[in-house]
């Protein structure tokens, strides 16, 4: 086990609960019945499982990147993008029919709230709120996304977006 690790997952579970407690308390019409269970308690609760514990340690915090590494870190990758729908690769769905191909699937809702905190935590550890959104800029194109999930994504994001800025015009400190 890493203190680097470990501290890292500390720091990252707690700061998808501060994006979370930020959306409840300045934008609570985002927050529905039974949403946030997930978020505020038990994010990412599978990378303390030794299959991905074990080998996002080795990849992120060990001195050995070898080929054995890397495989290993890609499994848990994938073990943890299928226990954890809050990422949108859960919901892509590739058919072993080439005439069906690839089929990207609705979120719901809640996981979709989740997912926005995941990626708003690194935002929160950079001290930049706002950097949420020239990331999802950035990556947008690559992220598959059903069209209803991508407007409930963009809808949300821009609700954040607004308060944010309202609140910075005001010289509000969020």
């Amino acid at each position: 086990m890493s203190a680097q690790y470990d501290l890292y997952l500390q720091q990252h579970r707690s700061n998808v609960h501060k994006g979370f407690e930020w959306i409840q308390e300045n934008l609570p019409e985002l927050v529905k019945d039974g949403v946030g269970w997930q978020t505020e308690f038990a994010h990412d609760a599978s990378k303390n499982e030794p299959d991905e514990y074990e080998a996002y340690d080795r990849y992120f915090y060990g001195n050995n990147k070898s080929y054995q590494v890397m495989q290993d870190y890609r499994k848990a990758w994938l073990l943890h993008i299928h226990r954890n729908p809050h990422h949108w690769q859960h919901w892509v769905l590739i058919n072993d029919d080439p005439k069906e191909g690839e089929i990207v699937l609705d979120m719901p809702y809640n996981y979709i709230l989740e997912m926005i905190c995941d990626w708003w935590a690194f935002s929160w550890q950079k001290g930049n709120l706002n950097e949420i959104f020239n990331w999802y800029d950035e990556h947008k194109a690559y992220i598959k996304m059903s069209p209803k999930t991508r407007k409930s994504v963009e809808t949300i994001l821009g609700k954040m977006k607004e308060k944010l800025s309202e609140s910075n015009s005001k010289g509000e400190n969020l």
